[in-house]
């Protein structure tokens, strides 16, 4: 019966393996239906009894702005088109501050965040963080810089309910994702860190320090040109 139940386990574990390349590759070309954080944050909401509509409209590269993928880079992962999914340096400076006493703060790079709001839920554990590291290596492996980043700025949460840029632009401003311009840009990558709790268009104080902070990074990278990197 052991024997048994560890070739099930194996089994499993194989295919699990198999379907996780799948999809990815699945992925790669077709355009996604929703991502995982979508779902759980849907559940959560029946759950709780507060009915939650959820804005989400799959938006292709070309009809991203420019300036909005630029200010995500910017403001989160300014080393994206040169790593391979894991900011080495970041992590290693999070670790030491850990083992300093500090809350462990968090390394992610767009392309971890892209893996775990797809494919994955919002707790965490150690369990999700390891099950993220081999999401971010099969997306390294098979999507390319560009297609991380599109996926990443049609998954990622910018309000209750509002996920990927197309819906944001429409929610905060009235516009399609391909109007949305450098100052816009700057601000809902701004918010991003807590995007339930702050607001573009009714910035905080911080979120304003933190809107100029991603204007100048957006500027010293070289402006959009800098996107000819990915």
């Amino acid at each position: 019966m052991i024997g048994q139940l560890l070739r099930w386990c194996v089994r499993i574990f194989l295919g699990a393996i198999v379907l996780s390349i799948l999809l990815v590759i699945l992925f790669r070309f077709v355009p996604l239906p929703g991502s995982m954080v979508m779902l759980e944050r849907k559940v959560v909401a029946i759950m709780d009894r507060e009915p939650m509509a959820l804005q989400y409209h799959w938006t292709p590269w070309r009809s991203l702005s420019d300036q909005a993928k630029l200010a995500v880079i910017a403001a989160e992962d300014q080393k994206f088109p040169y790593h391979y999914g894991f900011d080495l340096d970041q992590v290693y400076a999070a670790i030491q501050a850990w083992k300093q006493g500090k809350s462990l703060r968090g390394a992610s790079t767009i392309s971890q965040q892209t893996a775990k709001n797809v494919f994955l839920w919002s707790d965490r554990s150690w369990l999700r963080k390891g099950l993220e590291v081999w999401f971010t290596l099969l997306i390294e492996l098979i999507w390319p810089k560009e297609r991380i980043l599109e996926v990443y700025l049609n998954v990622v949460e910018w309000d209750r309910g509002v996920f990927g840029l197309e819906a944001a632009a429409q929610h905060y401003y009235g516009i399609g994702a391909s109007q949305v311009t450098a100052d816009q840009a700057a601000l809902l990558a701004a918010i991003l860190p807590n995007p339930r709790g702050w607001s573009p268009t009714a910035p905080s104080a911080r979120v304003a320090q933190r809107s100029a902070w991603v204007r100048q990074q957006m500027r010293q990278l070289g402006g959009t040109r800098f996107l000819q990197r990915l």
